[in-house]
């Protein structure tokens, strides 16, 4: 590692040790990185250079943004992070807010200021975010107005958190202050932490994924890049949560790395991301399949034609939501699998290259095989565990499932799969028991004890279940208590409860009541009978 800016060294000091780091691969001319960079800085250099100053970047409902302008005032706003806030480099900034042109701008600010962004779904309830903040040791926080309550009130219950301002409050202060100032951005080493992404794993305990300045680089060297091939002339839309780094590469990084432009929807909604499309003309859409088929819903309500290139990731892709999508509107989608650990999509196609239903192939700078349960590589057509390696890899913080996802200096990604005779790589299950719906994770316990905590429920097991628009559903087998008879109504009130619990979107769409779960003689739940069952 060269010498690192960060004053505040908790991340480096809590990354994996040596003997469990991923390999690195850096094979492409174009992932030699200097030894120091600042990938904001980086980025919106690349965003001017290709597009000019003036050109638009950044698009609201009722307002834009130039390049020059994002440049501009996310300097003002690492100005007011550091003389107001206090932030010094390596400190963690929790960005919490939606897709919007304020929280892009905040998130440049941040990597100038040489903090470390966490940036979090606004769904998420205050538990929840005290979560990630005792976890990263968060000691700033950065709020999109409306949600600022939430973040009050994780902030009481975590010891950490000392300064938080909204997005108010930071705009006011980086208008008022004086003509021509400007901030020097932090000289970060290119593998100085510039992101921690917190994902859910099947325990329900988050798991931070430490990310340098020359990742964020590297995804949009490699994918986007390579498979992608935005230009300056694009417009991009899509659903995924910048929080995401299927979002952040989509909707931030890859446009900036081109000087392509960003158009956000006024509102959630299939609906509202359909008129974003027709009025913008976007030329680039990012959803997951249950996007697409929601779209498909729409197309005649809407002019779709100005797109050009779509990409789908957080589940799989099925062929024949891939076809109906060609001839609907003669693109083909572009799949891909990538993980937040990853940063982004490592296995993709575009163009003559997609063969529906197939994930697709290595990504340039990566490189992908299939392994046996000793780590012992598969030969085409045999079933086995997916390994990846390039440019970047898994780092949790401070977590020991680091040893489980990194092995060899492989990246183990949980994805079941196998390769065919022509290097094409196709999904076939989960290794574990995470439930993929509409793109997003869902740790199956995470909603098991949210149910637990209801005073009717005596006992819940949680499983993933097919389902066509949304690809899976989760689905709630609950034992109540002797004093609480089933009925619809408790059915709906446990439904609420989890909402209230935990993330809306983790509640159980379906629910039955049962006498009994199965298990093992040791006393352990058997989810793999229940799936059997649902099918």
């Amino acid at each position: 590692m060269g010498d690192s800016a960060h004053i505040d060294r908790f991340v480096l000091d809590h990354l994996p040790s040596a003997d469990q780091q991923p390999e690195l691969v850096f094979d492409l001319p174009e992932l030699n990185y200097p030894e120091r960079v600042n990938a904001g800085v980086e980025l919106l250099r690349r965003a001017v250079e290709a597009a000019g100053p003036n050109a638009r970047a950044l698009i609201d409902f009722d307002h834009e943004f130039s390049w020059g302008r994002v440049d501009a005032i996310s300097g003002r706003m690492a100005r007011v992070l550091v003389d107001d806030l206090g932030v010094v480099p390596g400190n963690r900034v929790l960005l919490h807010g939606p897709n919007s042109s304020w929280t892009v701008m905040a998130w440049f600010a941040i990597l100038k200021a040489g903090g470390v962004v966490v940036a979090t779904m606004p769904m998420l309830r205050p538990a929840e975010l005290a979560t990630v903040i005792d976890k990263a040791r968060i000691s700033h926080a950065l709020v999109y107005e409306m949600f600022a309550d939430v973040v009050a009130e994780a902030g009481e219950a975590s010891p950490f958190l000392k300064q938080v301002m909204s997005s108010a409050a930071l705009q006011k202060a980086a208008q008022a202050l004086p003509p021509g100032t400007v901030f020097d951005p932090v000289d970060t080493a290119a593998d100085d932490p510039a992101l921690i992404a917190f994902t859910s794993g099947t325990t329900g305990k988050p798991k931070g994924c430490v990310h340098f300045h020359r990742d964020i680089l590297a995804m949009a060297d490699t994918f986007a890049r390579h498979t992608l091939d935005l230009t300056r002339q694009d417009v991009v839309v899509g659903t995924p949560p910048i929080a995401f780094t299927f979002g952040l590469g989509g909707l931030v990084v890859f446009p900036a790395s081109v000087g392509a432009a960003t158009a956000f929807a006024p509102r959630p909604g299939f609906d509202a991301l359909a008129e974003t499309i027709e009025r913008h003309r976007a030329t680039a859409l990012f959803t997951a399949p249950t996007g697409y088929r929601a779209l498909l819903k729409l197309a005649g309500e809407h002019d779709l034609s100005s797109l050009r290139t779509c990409v789908s990731a957080g589940e799989t892709l099925p062929a024949a939501t891939s076809d109906a999508w060609h001839e609907a509107t003669g693109v083909r989608i572009i799949d891909g699998i990538g993980s937040t650990e990853m940063i982004h999509i490592f296995i993709s196609a575009s163009g003559e290259a997609i063969r529906p239903g197939a994930t697709g192939k290595a990504v340039p700078g990566y490189e992908a095989r299939i392994i046996d349960a000793d780590g012992r590589p598969l030969p085409p057509g045999e079933t086995g565990r997916l390994a990846v390696r390039g440019p970047t890899g898994c780092r949790y913080l401070a977590d020991d499932r680091q040893a489980a996802y990194v092995q060899d200096g492989w990246n183990l990604t949980g994805d079941v799969y196998r390769l065919d005779e022509d290097g094409y790589f196709w999904f076939v299950a989960r290794s574990d028991d995470m439930i993929v719906s509409s793109g997003y994770n869902i740790g199956a316990p995470e909603v098991e004890n949210a149910l637990l905590r209801h005073a009717a429920v005596a006992e819940a097991a949680v499983i993933g279940v097919p389902d066509s628009e949304r690809g899976q559903i989760v689905k709630a087998f609950v034992v109540l208590n002797p004093d609480h008879p089933p009925s619809d109504e408790l059915r709906a009130t446990l439904q609420d409860h989890v909402k209230r619990v935990i993330a809306p979107y983790k509640y159980p769409r379906a629910l039955d009541f049962v006498d009994a779960l199965p298990k093992t003689q040791t006393g352990k739940l058997q989810r793999f009978r229940l799936k059997a069952e649902a099918k």
